[in-house]
């Protein structure tokens, strides 16, 4: 799997390109800046973008401002994004494009390096990957004027965003995997999802939830 690294600190990049060259990726660059992640994305279509969220010149959302626009012009390359701060309005941004494809992640993750490298994984493969913490500000954001989903449906939908499967989340939550996909049906008949061979509807259950 290919993968484009697009990190202004020195240090943080180079030990990124080693971790994931130990784990078995092929990075094809490794890139201080917006511009240079673009032209790298353009001339090896990675089937991974990673991207600091703050790079130069003003750092500030540089990497997220060029993340959202590789998601447009290249949609076969997923994009999983670094951040030192749970932003949600830059989660939110990067889901309008769809969660296919796509994660955001705190910092601290790239620490578990098991976690870290399946997030990479599952991204590249078209899947998504955000952190516990990210989407427990996007769920909460909706809380206040929704109550369509109970608060266990809601714990369901949260585990759903991070893509862990049934077995996971009821491996979390302490439940039967029965139960799991009970709460699930119950998500997609209240949210209005039914079931389509085109749509994958845990993935527009999230979406439809977080969009009100």
């Amino acid at each position: 799997m290919r993968v484009v690294i697009a990190e202004d600190s020195t240090l943080l990049r180079e030990g990124l390109a080693r971790l994931l060259t130990e784990a078995g990726f092929a990075v094809a660059a490794a890139v201080p800046d917006a511009d240079g992640l673009v032209a790298a994305v353009d001339r090896y279509r990675p089937e991974v973008a990673l991207v600091d969220i703050r790079m130069p010149p003003t750092r500030t959302d540089e990497g997220l401002r060029a993340a959202v626009s590789l998601r447009r012009r290249y949609p076969a390359t997923g994009v999983l994004v670094l951040s030192q701060y749970v932003q949600v309005s830059y989660a939110a941004e990067l889901l309008d494009e769809g969660a296919d494809g796509v994660g955001y992640l705190l910092k601290d993750r790239v620490s578990d390096l098991a976690e870290f490298t399946a997030a990479v994984r599952r991204v590249g493969a078209g899947g998504s990957a955000f952190d516990p913490a990210v989407v427990a500000r996007l769920i909460g954001r909706r809380r206040g004027g929704d109550d369509r989903l109970t608060e266990r449906e809601r714990a369901v939908l949260a585990l759903m965003a991070e893509g862990r499967t049934n077995q996971a989340i009821a491996s979390r939550l302490h439940i039967a995997e029965r139960t799991v996909e009970k709460h699930c049906t119950g998500i997609f008949t209240k949210l209005g999802l039914s079931a389509s061979p085109h749509d994958h509807r845990r993935v527009l259950a999230v979406l439809r939830y977080l969009n009100g």
